[in-house]
């Protein structure tokens, strides 16, 4: 498997954020599933970020891909986040978003929903403002590195996030469980790591061409997360399938877990 998979240099030829946001992010118009698999992921970061929840001064996101979403939550709980992606165009993408460039793809659909999740339904103009704010950098970043966000070096974080990313950047479980690893060096003792996985699944369609995933139950997933150093303190699994994968899945897991401060 891990010689036919679609590395790094695909990645940057071949991934058009155009194609994976019409398919994937088309919140209102898209298929049904894709739409219930973000409402999942806004919904537990919600709780997981909201009053109650995480809090802390600085947010790295791995792999984040041409989104933003997946920091909608987060940027009412940290001041300082960190976008990351491995591809050139991917970041492109966001930066695009963030200085509300023409033809940045439109999030309203999606503001709106976590708005609503919050109780503040009219103000998703505002919560884009200030996720704008809270954005301080987008850098290149590489999971399968020791540092992921080499050569940049920054200080230990109170969270990482990555959502939908870490099954697509490692081309085995060893290389998976490896990468955990690394994205716990990142983080301060007593940190969080918040992911969402999903299961499963070998491979994804973007545009027309096929990216291939390690497939990982939900059982190897949890077994990784604590053998990287942390105590899982939420898990939940969705049922929901993508229409637009090569082949059936099985949901994804949403993990919340703290690293552990000692050895």
């Amino acid at each position: 498997m891990e010689g036919s998979f679609t590395g790094g240099d695909v990645y940057q030829k071949h991934f058009l954020p155009r194609d994976y946001l019409a398919t994937y992010y088309s919140f209102e118009d898209g298929p049904l599933p894709e739409t219930e698999m973000i409402k999942f992921n806004l919904e537990c970061l919600h709780k997981t970020f909201g009053p109650g929840g995480l809090r802390g001064d600085t947010l790295i996101d791995i792999g984040s891909g041409p989104t933003i979403y997946q920091v909608l939550a987060a940027c009412e709980a940290f001041a300082d986040i960190t976008l990351s992606d491995f591809t050139d165009r991917n970041r492109e993408e966001l930066e695009k978003w963030l200085r509300k460039e023409p033809g940045a793809h439109d999030w309203t659909s999606v503001l709106k929903f976590a708005c609503e999740l919050e109780g503040k339904s009219g103000r998703w103009q505002e919560k884009a403002e200030k996720l704008r704010a809270r954005v301080k950098r987008v850098l290149k970043c590489d999971a399968n590195l020791s540092n992921p966000l080499a050569p940049v070096v920054l200080p230990p974080a109170d969270c990482v996030l990555t959502l939908l990313a870490m099954e697509c950047a490692c081309c085995s479980l060893e290389a998976y469980r490896a990468a955990l690893r690394n994205l716990a060096s990142l983080l301060k003792p007593g940190g969080h790591l918040v992911t969402t996985v999903t299961l499963n699944i070998s491979s994804y369609m973007v545009g027309k061409f096929k990216f291939s995933c390690v497939s990982m139950k939900k059982e190897e997933v949890e077994q990784a997360v604590l053998d990287a150093g942390f105590d899982i303190e939420r898990l939940l699994h969705s049922p929901h399938n993508y229409s637009t994968t090569t082949a059936p899945n099985n949901g994804m897991c949403f993990i919340v877990a703290r690293k552990r401060s000692g050895p």
